[in-house]
């Protein structure tokens, strides 16, 4: 008589998951990487599925495991403000200013690229998206490799970004070699783009540096882009959940909305952390997965004041929206985002 495994048993890959507290971790990463493995890099944005930027084969890699297009362009972690003139030529004065207040930090600069990085990271592009993580461990591992890391966030393209081990895990299993666990991210979304290929520079994505801040270093107003897509994150659709998700400028616009949804049948919920950005940002993307996790249908999501870290809720909240069949243009509600 022959005895069967479950199915579900047999078709979960485990993950490779290790502490950043743990001593033979950065060894480890450093082997991975240099093998040309990927690797899923702890960050205080988000957590980033990172290879050595002068590898081709494990760029390749990253696209393809994401699901990702090759000309979306990927974002070079580098360790310290030196190793900028490696990956970047023709920077201003002003650039220079804004990296050296804002890194490490949720600041990533569009400059001129440099012959070494190579335009499989750029997505073609003669510009390059360059950054320093506010990550001690990522900043070693980046030093102990002597190369930048290419890294976009470490799940599936268009879907939730990572802000914890787990979440990579449950998005990629298999598909990466080694995640190093850092905890959760601390501000949980995506650093601020900001192109300085261009004159005057633009605001690309709004991110964990608040365009009010960048404007008081820089002593001038930065303008947003809404052009064509140049960098990381600038999608109309993005950051999707498998719920829908949609917006309200205030509770009781939310409210009116969650009664008309008829929530017996199919399960709603509203998310209101206007009270308090900091932990709106970093439980953003957490929210969004959990809401997946406990079946709901559709989200509500309350829209914060458009300025400082809401305009990066914002941002993310309306590419992750999308709207509902039949109900258009209720009563305090938003224009909500084709997908």
């Amino acid at each position: 008589m022959s005895q069967s495994v479950a199915p579900a048993e047999q078709s979960i890959p485990s993950c490779n998951i290790a502490f950043a507290s743990d001593l033979a971790t950065m060894e480890i990463a450093l082997e991975t990487l240099g093998n040309g493995g990927l690797v899923a890099i702890p960050t205080e944005t988000v957590y980033g599925l990172g290879a050595a930027m002068n590898n081709e084969v494990a760029i390749h890699k990253i696209f393809t495991v994401k699901g990702r297009p090759q000309d979306h362009p990927l974002i070079v972690h580098i360790a310290n403000i030196d190793q900028l003139v490696t990956v970047a030529r023709d920077i201003s004065d002003d650039a220079i200013k804004v990296a050296r207040t804002c890194w490490p930090g949720p600041l990533t600069l569009l400059l001129r690229r440099s012959e070494l990085v190579p335009l499989s990271v750029t997505g073609g592009r003669e510009t390059v998206a360059v950054r320093i993580p506010d990550n001690q461990f990522t900043r070693q591992l980046i030093t102990n490799l002597g190369s930048p890391i290419a890294a976009p966030s470490a799940n599936r393209f268009g879907k939730v970004s990572p802000t914890t081990a787990q979440h990579v895990c449950d998005d990629l299993q298999g598909d990466v070699d080694l995640i190093v666990d850092d905890g959760s991210c601390l501000i949980g979304v995506e650093s601020t783009i900001l192109d300085f290929s261009v004159s005057p520079p633009q605001i690309l994505r709004p991110g964990g540096i608040p365009v009010e801040d960048i404007e008081h270093i820089l002593g001038y107003q930065i303008r947003s882009s809404n052009g064509i897509s140049r960098a990381s994150g600038m999608l109309e659709s993005h950051y999707r959940p498998s719920c829908q998700v949609l917006l309200a400028d205030n509770e009781e616009a939310a409210t009116l909305l969650f009664e008309t949804l008829s929530p017996q049948q199919h399960p709603a919920r509203i998310l209101n952390r206007c009270n308090n950005l900091p932990l709106f940002a970093s439980l953003l993307y957490n929210d969004l997965r959990q809401a997946d996790t406990d079946q709901i249908h559709t989200l509500i999501a309350v829209l914060p004041r458009n300025i400082g870290l809401g305009a990066a809720i914002n941002d993310r909240l309306a590419k992750a929206a999308a709207p509902l069949p039949g109900l258009p243009g209720l009563p305090g509600l938003p224009g909500l985002p084709g997908s």
